[in-house]
């Protein structure tokens, strides 16, 4: 193929995923929209690299740089354009990108919520003790919940979310119904605490609950709704954010620490440890200082 007929246009149909093989790196993870692999540009342990099996892009975690086959070849191999594309113009054909079948969205929810219940099952309890979380902290925040899901049913731990949905938890799996979204328990307080998950919002109340109980709270359940929550931001004198010490976790508390001065990065209280509950079962629930002084 003349290098001259093979645009950059034609170049990113070439399948990421495909040319990762080919250089040698395979995903650690796979699911129906996205490949996660460790860095091809950077050594690392935990995989932080992102490819999007719907739009043949990737993202880096760890560099928050991202781009299409052309710019991974680029980076990779530190060439240029033209180097990148005669190393991409004998593989058109076998590195083709074709987009996987997506079912389409049921209209019925996949979980069902028939019952809502204060906690007392003792697997749910024993499930509890087991994250380093006391009862009474689990009672009070979170509920017992039942939930069907494809004719069968289940229990887990519960937290409600902004907008009347569950995410849910118990020792097997996590999953959530819909709609989801991040929780908030408002208090009229001046001060707010952003937590990751479910269990760093509990873990925290175990280590300081006084500290929980004054303040607003909200829990991200992802970080995809971290564009979400930004809006409640500048009401606040001061916000406490708890975020994984993760790449993800890192650059999303740098999105925030950025754009607003009432930000304080409390990560650093749990360092060494992926997040507050991993510092809490290794280091058990001696309250520790979480806050920045």
């Amino acid at each position: 193929m003349n290098l001259n007929n093979l645009s950059c246009k034609s170049a990113r149909n070439i399948c990421i995923v495909k040319t990762l093989a080919k250089l040698g790196h395979f995903p650690t993870r796979t699911t129906e929209k996205e490949a996660w692999f460790l860095s091809p540009l950077r050594s690392e342990t935990q995989a932080s690299f992102s490819v999007s099996l719907i739009k043949n892009l990737w993202f880096d975690f760890g560099l928050g740089i991202g781009g299409n086959t052309i710019d991974l070849i680029m980076l990779k191999k530190s060439w240029s354009v033209r180097e990148a594309l005669e190393f991409l113009k004998n593989d058109m054909g076998s590195l083709s990108f074709s987009p996987p079948d997506i079912k389409p969205i049921s209209k019925e929810p996949e979980i069902s919520i028939p019952d809502v219940q204060i906690i007392h099952l003792k697997a749910l309890i024993d499930y509890l003790h087991s994250r380093s979380i006391p009862y009474e902290i689990g009672r009070k925040y979170c509920r017992q919940v039942w939930y069907r899901c494809k004719g069968k049913r289940f229990f887990a731990l519960g937290l409600e979310n902004y907008k009347r949905g569950w995410e849910l938890r118990n020792k097997y799996f996590k999953t959530s119904s819909s709609p989801k979204t991040f929780s908030f328990f408002e208090r009229e307080s001046k001060q707010l605490i952003i937590t990751e998950g479910m269990f760093d919002f509990l873990s925290l109340a175990s280590i300081d609950e006084d500290l929980v109980q004054t303040s607003d709270c909200i829990i991200l359940n992802s970080l995809a709704f971290l564009e979400r929550i930004k809006r409640f931001i500048p009401k606040y004198e001061k916000v406490l954010i708890y975020l994984d010490n993760d790449p993800a976790g890192k650059k999303a508390a740098g999105s925030l620490l950025n754009q607003f001065d009432n930000v304080a990065n409390c990560s650093d209280s749990y360092s060494g440890y992926v997040d507050l509950n991993e510092k809490l079962i290794k280091e058990g629930s001696c309250k520790k200082s979480l806050t920045l002084k």
